[in-house]
């Protein structure tokens, strides 16, 4: 069975990866319009229609607008922007966290944010689990690739080489914050510090948590553990157990749909850097965009991923 799909903002960063996943696949036909077309609102309602499945890679105030072309049809939609993350009816795509089934069984899907899938794959299961506490105050340090900015930002790098940090949202509030207190369970919003590298892609996210500070925190091999019986069934997800002293993002990155965790925790126990390595474009859009696809068509979770 073949099944179309249109991709709304096909020309975008996020866009334009996902078609390159798709357009080899027998299983998916896409449907283009022009550059005509991809401004009309009618032929966009019409290509709703006719679509088993769309996905959104717009920006938010777009993305609303889109769900509201597509009402009256029976397209399942994947939204890639912030606009539905945390809104009622729609199910978070994060499938090694809400359940497979799930997101199979859903048609609005709405995708994470590439910082949150680093953050909640940390510390979800631990908080369900209650080996961390929920009502602690976490903080979050995460550096991304400049791609994950969009079109702006990946000029702005590309013009000025001589930019080697850039960090942002200083003034708090951050659109990502709100999902990464919902789906992590937490009774305070997390202390997000975002900065951008001069690399392309690629992604790492870091939770410090001070066990001995905390109550009921477990040991980090504990921590370490659960986390690999959590995503034992999984391809994508990985735990890693090597002792390290370092940890590299290379510019030459290319692209991964793969979630990487680690615990690293002192010696005496009293200490723990959890930290996440991703592709921000793949398992931190694109590639998670595809993950709910393939469950939503009922095909293989990681078919069309590179892993």
């Amino acid at each position: 069975m073949t099944h179309k799909v249109f991709i709304d903002g096909a020309a975008g960063t996020t866009g334009l990866e996902i078609v390159e996943r798709l357009a080899p696949r027998a299983e998916f036909e896409l449907i283009v319009l022009d550059d005509e077309q991809r401004k009309s609102a009618s032929a966009r309602r019409d290509a709703y229609h006719a679509a088993d499945f769309a996905v959104l890679c717009l920006p938010d105030a777009a993305a609303i607008e889109a769900v509201a072309l597509a009402e009256g049809s029976k397209v399942r939609i994947v939204d890639a922007s912030t606009a539905h993350r945390v809104a009622p009816h729609w199910t978070y795509g994060f499938p090694e966290i809400v359940g497979r089934d799930v997101v199979a069984a859903s048609s609005r899907v709405s995708n994470p944010g590439c910082y949150p899938t680093g953050f909640l794959g940390l510390v979800t299961p631990l908080v369900r689990a209650g080996l961390l506490p929920a009502d602690w105050p976490y903080t979050v340090n995460a550096v991304s690739g400049y791609s994950g900015g969009g079109k702006a930002l990946i000029a702005r790098f590309e013009d000025d080489t001589d930019i080697a940090f850039r960090a942002y949202g200083l003034g708090m509030g951050h659109k990502h914050v709100p999902e990464m207190q919902q789906y992590a369970g937490l009774a305070h919003p997390p202390l997000f510090a975002p900065a951008v590298i001069a690399a392309h892609r690629g992604m790492v996210v870091e939770v410090p948590v001070p066990l001995a500070a905390m109550p009921m925190a477990a040991a980090p091999e504990v921590l370490r553990l659960a986390l690999a019986e959590f995503y034992s069934g999984s391809r994508i997800v990985t735990v890693h157990d090597e002792p390290m002293d370092e940890l590299l993002l290379r510019r030459s990155m290319q692209p991964s749909d793969r979630l990487d965790l680690w615990v690293f925790g002192a010696k005496d126990g009293s200490q723990a850097r959890l930290v996440a390595r991703l592709d921000n474009l793949g398992k931190g859009a694109s590639g998670a965009a595809v993950q709910s696809l393939n469950l939503m068509a009922g095909l293989p979770e990681t078919a069309g991923l590179s892993l």
